[in-house]
């Protein structure tokens, strides 16, 4: 008789690779939905901040001079309803001027490898948050995760490589053992993947319906029919610009001849 028999796999381990497996591929597709997701939101910044330099400082020249000549009028009428108006165009013209020389108008173009995509990804599946099965895990693990956006959106692959080598070798990573507290583990985590999978979901929706988003989708459009949105964007605004220094500067003249 054969003392090597094999042993039959109870039901509780056939559940539990059963669950493993589903969770391989949740954490799979969790990972590309990461991706994605940190792709949008710097691909939007890009976008962003080129059109903060392109579009943007135009019209904080054109609210400045919309500025000057509602000051100009207030002077002029001295009402309080004029006042008013001018107080507010030189609110709108501060806003614009601040908008155009703060950090979101610095973000470059967003260009990443498939280096840089695929160390990413693994970050992603072996340190998600939602992959933790304690309180003190889950912080280690948002730390460690946020540090890898950063690092991906500045195309750090180094810093994404010392991120997964630090959680790989920390007290963290090992687990416990045992039938059933793997299998609890294992659908809790499922739980918690599924629920960020729909939370990404979410936020990716909102973010395509973001006014930026629409307006990069136009000059994409644009772009493949040959044209360059944000620059006819640009003429029309310096041309408006132009009408309004021509009205500035005539009533500045009046007022001197009166």
């Amino acid at each position: 008789m054969n003392k090597h028999i094999a042993r039959k796999t109870s039901p509780e381990e056939e559940e539990l690779a059963r669950k493993r497996e589903e969770l391989a591929l949740l954490q799979a597709t969790l990972a590309e939905r990461e991706l994605f997701l940190t792709n949008l939101q710097a691909e939007l910044s890009a976008f962003e901040g080129r059109y903060l330099r392109q579009v943007g400082t135009l019209y904080a020249e054109l609210d400045e001079w919309n500025a000057k000549i509602a000051e100009s009028l207030a002077d002029e009428e001295g009402t309080e309803e004029s006042r008013s108006a001018a107080a507010q165009a030189r609110t709108q013209a501060e806003e614009s001027d601040s908008a155009v020389h703060g950090d979101a108008a610095k973000v470059q173009e967003f260009l990443p490898s498939a280096e840089l995509k695929a160390l990413y990804r693994e970050v992603a599946k072996r340190v998600h948050p939602d992959l933790a099965t304690d309180e003190t895990d889950r912080h280690r693990r948002d730390h460690l995760m946020a540090e890898a956006n950063v690092a991906y959106q500045r195309g750090d692959a180094d810093g994404l490589r010392r991120i997964l080598d630090e959680y790989e070798s920390s007290p963290e990573s090992v687990r416990g053992a045992g039938i059933a507290a793997d299998l609890v583990r294992a659908i809790r985590q499922i739980k918690q993947v599924r629920n960020r999978i729909s939370q990404i979901e979410l936020e990716i929706e909102s973010l395509i319906d973001s006014d930026i988003a629409k307006l990069r989708a136009k000059a994409d459009e644009a772009r493949a029919e040959g044209r360059d949105l944000l620059s006819e964007m640009s003429d029309d605004v310096r041309r408006t610009i132009d009408v309004a220094r021509c009205r500035f500067e005539t009533g500045a003249d009046e007022k001197a001849k009166a």
